[in-house]
């Protein structure tokens, strides 16, 4: 049977009912469009991720309060919550641990803020100067915090373009030399830093910057900190770094043991390692939720041709007894279930690409639709329609030609 008749042949009897082979590759089309869509969200949720680990600093180890043991079902144990490490562990650290570039103490919070008439909600972390080198920060007007502001512990402030604009609103100009007053202490405005993007409570741009023993005077009242971030001198030596500091913070805090830490070191690569992990995770199990709907998309594929057997059983009686093999039968069939599939698979490739790109563009999720992913799907609707289609064509290429003949 030459290749132009299968096409023909092809075309002919799925033409035949164009209602009935339309329903079916709608059901392909969903498969792959929501195969395509979900695995855009995913990828896209892992880039996103990814680029706002990179850009909270350059070669960065953070070393936060809290044992690193877990309880119940995984959680940890106090970590960030309980109060372990001082201002003198940083500065040991920034004098005694080889390869550091720049150590930032800092103090976190969240409270209100308010700037003649309006308020906010906001992050306030307290900093030192070296915050800028560590966390890859600039500058848009004004300073930011410097050794001499911080070491008197003066009441200024650094914001961030979110909380200028809900501060002073979208338009506001000459905000530099203003005040606010955060929880009830009035700080004066120094500067404001350049836009880096985020939302919710991950916005870097929804924040103020004090200095940090301003932030342990005014606000947490002893001379505990959140989070010492640490930059080292080059990405080889991270890890020899963190080990370093491990070390010393271990001997600093009289633990012999390594198991009973009263802090946790993690540096930019682990985290980057442990939102991978997640990410990858969360994207196979949007993937696997769309591949339901390609299962049921080749389950009415299977239907439909087991009722295109029973319907053209006559024809596939005439065709036999004037020389027809069974190989050619069941290729007929075959290549009609692979047509249904690889048309459905292309309108789906399409369809999967316009949602991730209309998701995108609302702004609530960002979407990556891959090279592999369109590939793949492509791949996976042929199978479909070989794996659903193969018992409908040998069920046809076995049928008796007398017998399939008679049949009315």
């Amino acid at each position: 049977m030459k290749l132009n008749d299968i096409f023909h042949e092809t075309y002919t009897a799925l033409s035949a009912n164009k209602a009935r082979s339309g329903l079916t590759i709608l059901g392909i089309v969903i498969g792959i469009s929501s195969v395509i869509a979900m695995v855009s969200i995913g990828t896209g949720a892992s880039a996103s991720i990814s680029s706002r680990i990179e850009s909270l600093g350059s070669n960065l180890i953070q070393i936060t309060p809290g044992a690193q043991r877990t309880q119940g079902f995984g959680a940890s144990g106090g970590r960030g919550n309980a109060k372990t490490l001082t201002t003198a562990d940083a500065e040991a650290i920034a004098k005694e641990v080889a390869n550091v570039a720049a150590v930032d103490a800092q103090v976190s919070g969240r409270y209100q803020v308010t700037a003649k008439g309006t308020n906010t909600n906001t992050s306030v972390t307290g900093v030192t100067s070296a915050y800028l080198s560590v966390r890859n920060v600039e500058v848009a007007e004004g300073t930011f915090i410097t050794d001499a502001q911080n070491n008197s512990a003066a009441k200024v402030a650094v914001l961030g373009p979110t909380t200028r604009d809900d501060l002073f609103g979208a338009d506001a100009t000459d905000v530099v030399g203003k005040s606010v007053r955060i929880k009830g202490v009035e700080f004066k405005v120094v500067g404001i830093t350049v836009a880096k993007g985020g939302t919710g409570f991950q916005n870097q741009d929804d924040i103020i910057f004090i200095p940090v023993k301003s932030a342990q005077r005014y606000f947490s009242g002893d001379q505990y900190l959140s989070t010492i971030a640490v930059q080292a001198s080059t990405q080889e030596e991270m890890t020899q770094v963190q080990e370093d500091i491990t070390t010393l913070l271990l001997s600093r805090h009289k633990i012999s043991d390594p198991a009973q830490a009263d802090f946790s070191a993690m540096n930019q690569n682990d985290i980057l390692s442990t939102a991978s992990s997640v990410t990858s995770t969360l994207t196979y199990l949007l993937a696997a939720i769309g591949s339901i709907s390609l299962l049921v998309g080749g389950i009415g594929i299977m239907n439909m041709m087991l009722t295109t057997v029973t319907e053209r059983t006559r024809e596939i009686g005439l065709r036999k007894a004037i020389g027809a093999k069974k190989k050619d039968i069941s290729t007929q069939f075959l290549a009609e279930a692979v047509a249904l599939t690889v048309i459905g698979g292309v309108i789906g490739i399409a369809l999967g690409w316009l949602i991730a790109y209309v998701v995108n563009l609302t702004g609530l999720v960002t979407t990556s639709v891959s090279l592999s992913s369109v590939i793949l799907a492509f791949g996976v609707s042929a199978v479909t329609g070989i794996v659903f289609g193969y018992y409908p064509a040998r069920r046809a290429a076995n049928l008796n030609p007398i017998e399939a003949m008679r049949y009315e």
